[in-house]
Formats: C-alpha cells, sequence, structure tokens
C-alpha cells in the first residue's frame, strides 16, 4: 500500500475535525474523497501533507509513518499537494511557478525532463510563460498548481478541489489531464465536494461527513446509498 491513513483523529483548538479518519491509497490508483464544505476533506489532505499532526491515529507513506514529519520531509518523500486555492505566486512568471516545483530535487537532466513533461501535460501553460500568475485564469491557476506539483517528481499527487469554480468545458479538460498523470503511474488523491465531478476513472470513493467516513468503496455502489446521496447533495432522492 503506498499510502495509509490509520485511524486519525485531528484537532484544530478545541474543535475534534477529523474522527477515526481511515483509508488507503495503492499504487497507480485514484482515490476520491467527496463531502460537503466542512466535511473534513482538506483537513486529511493537509494531515497527510504534514500541515496537521493527528493527535491519534498514524499516516504511513511508502510503509514508513510520516504523522508529524515536516512538510518538506513529506515532498522529498515523494508526496506533493495542489492546495485547493492554487496556492500559486501572484508575482511570479508561469515558468517561474513551475521551476519551483522541482528546486528541492536540484538541477540534472531529470529536472529539465520534469519540467518538459509539465509543459506536454498542459500545453496551455507554454504561452504563459512569461504572463504573471496573478495575471492568468482560474482554471489556468489550477493548472499551474498542478503542473508545479507535478515537477517536484512525486509519487503521489494530493489535488484539494481540482475542479472548484471551473466551466463544465475547463472541468472537462482538467480531467483529462489528471487522468493523463494518472497513466505515467502516480497515485492521485483528490478531495472534491461535488460527486459529479468525481473522475469516472477513481476506483475508490470515500465519502466524508462531519469529520466521519459515512461511505467507502466503488463510486458507482454510492448510487445506490439514497442517504449518501442526501447528505452530499442536500436533498432527498426518489425510491
Amino acid at each position: 500500500m503506498l499510502l495509509r491513513v490509520d485511524h486519525i483523529n485531528v484537532f484544530i483548538q478545541a474543535s475534534h475535525i477529523l474522527r477515526e479518519i481511515s483509508l488507503d491509497v495503492g499504487e497507480n490508483e485514484v482515490v476520491c474523497l467527496v463531502g460537503r464544505n466542512g466535511a473534513g476533506k482538506s483537513t486529511t489532505l493537509r494531515t497527510v501533507m504534514g500541515f496537521l499532526t493527528p493527535q491519534s491515529g498514524k499516516v504511513e507513506f511508502l510503509e514508513q509513518e510520516i504523522s508529524g514529519l515536516p512538510t518538506h520531509k513529506i515532498a522529498q518523500m515523494g508526496i506533493s499537494f495542489a492546495p485547493e486555492d492554487s496556492g500559486i505566486f501572484s508575482d511570479l512568471t508561469v515558468q517561474e511557478n513551475i521551476e519551483i516545483g522541482s528546486w528541492m530535487k536540484g538541477k540534472s537532466q531529470a529536472h529539465e525532463d520534469r519540467i518538459r513533461l509539465a509543459y506536454q501535460v498542459f500545453p496551455v501553460l507554454e504561452k504563459y510563460k512569461p504572463r504573471k500568475g496573478g495575471q492568468i485564469s482560474g482554471g489556468e491557476r489550477k493548472m499551474l498548481s498542478i503542473a508545479r506539483a507535478l515537477v517536484s517528481g512525486p509519487k503521489m499527487l494530493l489535488l484539494d478541489e481540482p475542479f472548484e469554480g471551473l466551466s463544465p468545458a475547463l472541468s472537462m479538460s482538467v480531467k483529462e489531464k489528471i487522468h493523463e498523470i494518472s497513466k505515467l503511474g502516480l497515485s492521485i488523491l483528490i478531495a472534491e465536494s461535488n460527486l459529479r465531478h468525481v473522475p469516472e476513472f477513481t476506483e475508490t470513493l470515500y465519502v466524508l461527513e462531519r469529520g466521519e467516513t459515512i461511505f467507502s468503496g466503488k463510486p458507482d455502489e454510492v448510487q445506490n446509498n439514497k442517504a449518501v446521496l442526501k447528505i452530499i447533495d442536500g436533498y432527498e432522492y426518489s425510491t
């Protein structure tokens, strides 16, 4: 198993945010966390990435416990994170934002190959190389954030709301790019609030509500669970 989250409990100040959350992500697997705003999806990703430390339970990557490790150490082990707000540097160019992703690995032929790969996956960014990060569209910032994460040469990508705020056409384009990345052999863990945005190539789906797992299984199985669908979408489904 590439990533294992084992019964973690996470508090932010006095608030109990994650309650006994467990999930697995295997080699070359795409897994989605789905839930309403505030369900605990982003907190789960941020805990895996080391921004938060579980009070109990543990997170393992490549069979090594990473709970409590500094974020940069986790990144060096092979996990990259594209946050919900994209997290790009508005005052740097698109090219500079992408190149930052490979700095911790140092200059090498592999460095150049990873940058070339990022532009191959997201060719639209090629023409925006000299443009400042704050001067591109929201959809392009999402692409840039994922491209920057890809350039670090990870074994796993954590993508927080990669389709949030995108038009249907652009959402489909980003989804295709994520599928292309998955075919490179990377594992991907996606947090998403809209069940309709879950990629069809997702292998395992977890649904969170108020910091707890209320469903885990194949994506098509959730369509038969009216109670879970009601929680996610907020209205009754006919039986």
